[in-house]
């Protein structure tokens, strides 16, 4: 998309969902469709990592999960796949990919960075976290095994990252377009206990992983004998 004139109309935000996605599966894909529709975003992009620093090499490789990930969200116009961390070079950090896009969007499009609870109460150890309030609002799903996030927050965030949130929690939607960046938004997703670990493992033992990715996806694990 192009970068927007400064005196346009006022715009909707784009959702951004990053991910190993090793394999992509239904959990990822019903938590970008909901986020999407609680938080009126006019798409989600989902950002498959090229060289993700906090985990050991993935069991596929970066043009196989960006494969599937293309596989994962066709025919949904709401959903789109973003290439620039398997494109690029360097490891995958949130920061440089929120610079890249805002280059590409502007710097009146709302971008809603989306995360879940856990990766959300960990960001004090991201790379040039604080940052990111500048660049992108951050929409916070309740993932399964966790208490609501009323109930949690401030108490379970570090004291640099309750006072780096202080007066931007909103529960609003709406307040979203009224800016580019800056507010934390909670939301809920439908619990789904899926995960990549749980279907790679499934499949390296030889059991179905059938009902917890599209079937298009399992079709491609299987035609390129991944994760066995």
């Amino acid at each position: 998309m192009a970068a927007e004139r400064a005196d346009a109309a006022p715009l909707r935000p784009i959702g951004l969902l990053g991910g190993t996605f090793d394999p992509i599966h239904l959990g990822h894909l019903r938590l970008a469709e909901e986020a999407r529709e609680t938080l009126a975003l006019e798409c989600v992009r989902l950002i498959p990592a090229g060289r993700p620093p906090h985990r050991g090499e993935p069991g596929s490789t970066a043009d196989d999960r960006l494969a599937m990930a293309h596989l994962a969200t066709a025919g949904n116009p709401g959903l789109e796949i973003d290439d620039g961390e398997v494109r690029a070079r360097q490891k995958s950090y949130t920061v440089p990919t929120l610079e890249r896009l805002r280059a590409e969007l502007g710097p009146r499009r709302p971008l809603v960075l989306i995360l879940g609870a856990d990766a959300f109460e960990g960001l004090p150890g991201w790379h040039r976290w604080q940052e990111l309030f500048a660049l992108t609002h951050i929409a916070i799903a309740n993932r399964p095994g966790y208490a609501p996030h009323a109930r949690r927050w401030p108490a379970t965030l570090s004291p640099e990252l309750a006072a780096l949130c202080q007066d931007r929690h909103t529960s609003d939607p709406a307040d979203l377009r009224a800016a580019p960046a800056g507010r934390v938004i909670p939301f809920d997703m439908t619990p789904l206990a899926i995960s990549a670990s749980l279907i790679r493992d499934l499949i390296g033992h030889g059991h179905s992983a059938r009902y917890l990715l599209p079937d298009s996806v399992l079709d491609y694990i299987g035609a390129h004998g991944l994760y066995r």
